[in-house]
């Protein structure tokens, strides 16, 4: 048979798609849909004359299954949207379809891409509020957590991965915290970072682990953790970090190869909030000669004007850098061209301030295991963007060294 269209009515149709565009796209959809859904219905059919062994209405002899109907169901596709189903049922219950899974209402695809929309930036309750648009289908943001629980199990693997096989050099070491739930009440919980630079001069994220950064005896647990996983500590030769309590004195136990680098940028700032704000600027120029002298005897010829210059109107603020100042220098005692890396934690400070933008959607973190989830994964993707940025001063713009990066260069050689 047929079908037929007046030319009055293709005229009706064409006058009625230049007026509103998007609903032939709309009719094209749900045709898609309608198309699909009787395909697979159907599918599921001939997969029960194949369980049963027989076609529909022909008889055989003893006791036999039999189809008893089917039952509406809904499963939403990825690019098409959500197709409605006829699945066939036999009178016993034995038949069991393997053309759409078995309690799921979406495929796998679907769950994938909302796992990525979540790790790149939309909280549950965005992703809750336009998956009707982005899938077709309705999902409410208890589905979204569910469907993010299985990213749990792969990032706890690459949080607990064996460190035996990296050859690590320095250490960067900080902490961030976070606004978590814990139980029925929201607590801040610092987690405790650390990002190791191999002999390559390339980083990577070492470990991430919940602790008080300003417990000295978190900090020796998080450093035995990663002793643990096969970090050889005795290769270690510099810690990267601020002045966080306790901090450096279990850093100097637990790596007994080590030096200590303190970060000059917050050493600053500790100088600086003991300085009138009229001479900070004075001070801090003072500061910088030190900080970016050519060699460590003149950065301590530059103390010594310092101190004699500032000791008796600023005794206090001259007190602060006389007691981290060895600590301060300590990047001179390594190549020169990473001087501009390891004389602050800038490295790791970008890191946070990245775990923070991603987080701050959230305002609430749903948990520990949720938090190294979303960690991981930005940790994962700062990492492919220092595989072209080995730690050191090196101008990346030159061809020759984009080629070396790209081609011989990487975490993977």
């Amino acid at each position: 048979m047929k079908l037929k269209i007046s030319v009055p009515e293709v005229v009706s149709i064409f006058k009625e798609i230049k007026e509103q565009p998007e609903k032939l796209y709309e009719m094209i959809r749900t045709d898609i849909r309608e198309t699909i859904g009787q395909y697979l219905s159907g599918l599921m059919d001939a997969e029960l004359t194949h369980f049963l062994g027989r076609k529909p209405y022909e008889r055989l002899k003893g006791d036999v299954n039999h189809r008893n109907g089917s039952y509406d169901r809904n499963f939403t596709l990825k690019g098409i949207g959500e197709v409605d189903l006829q699945v066939p049922r036999d009178r016993k219950g034995d038949f069991k379809t393997h053309v759409i899974p078995r309690g799921k209402r979406y495929e796998d695809a679907l769950r994938q891409d909302l796992c990525l929309m979540f790790l790149t930036g939309i909280s549950t309750r965005s992703l809750s509020m336009i998956s009707k648009r982005l899938i077709g289908r309705k999902i409410s943001a208890g589905e979204v957590s569910n469907v993010n629980n299985e990213l749990i199990e792969a990032a706890e693997k690459w949080r607990t991965r064996d460190l035996s096989e990296e050859s690590i050099k320095y250490i960067f070491v900080d902490g961030v915290c976070f606004d978590m739930r814990i139980g029925k009440s929201i607590e801040t919980v610092p987690v405790l970072v650390a990002i190791g630079v191999k002999e390559t001069g390339h980083k990577l994220v070492l470990g991430l682990q919940a602790g008080d950064k300003e417990s000295a005896s978190n900090w020796r647990e998080f450093f035995k953790d990663l002793k643990s996983r096969g970090l050889n500590l005795q290769e270690v030769t510099l810690g990267i970090m601020d002045g966080l309590p306790g901090l450096e004195r279990v850093f100097k136990e637990e790596f007994t190869n080590a030096k200590v680098q303190r970060c000059q940028v917050h050493v600053a700032r500790n100088v600086l909030a003991k300085v009138p704000k009229k001479f900070k600027e004075a001070v801090a120029d003072d500061i910088r000669s030190i900080f970016y002298a050519s060699s460590k005897k003149k950065a301590r010829e530059f103390f010594d004007t310092f101190k004699d210059k500032w000791g008796k109107d600023l005794s206090s603020a001259v007190k602060c850098l006389d007691t981290s100042i060895d600590a301060c220098l300590t990047f001179f005692d390594f190549p020169e061209e990473e001087w501009i890396s390891i004389r602050t934690t800038n490295l790791i400070e970008r890191l946070n301030k990245e775990f923070k933008r991603r987080t701050k959607p959230m305002e609430i973190v749903a948990g520990e295991q949720a938090c190294y989830s979303l960690l991981a994964f930005i940790c994962l993707k700062m990492e492919l963007h220092w595989r072209s940025n080995p730690i050191g001063k090196v101008r990346n713009n030159l061809p020759f060294f984009k080629e070396l990066a790209f081609d011989n260069f990487t975490q993977l050689t």
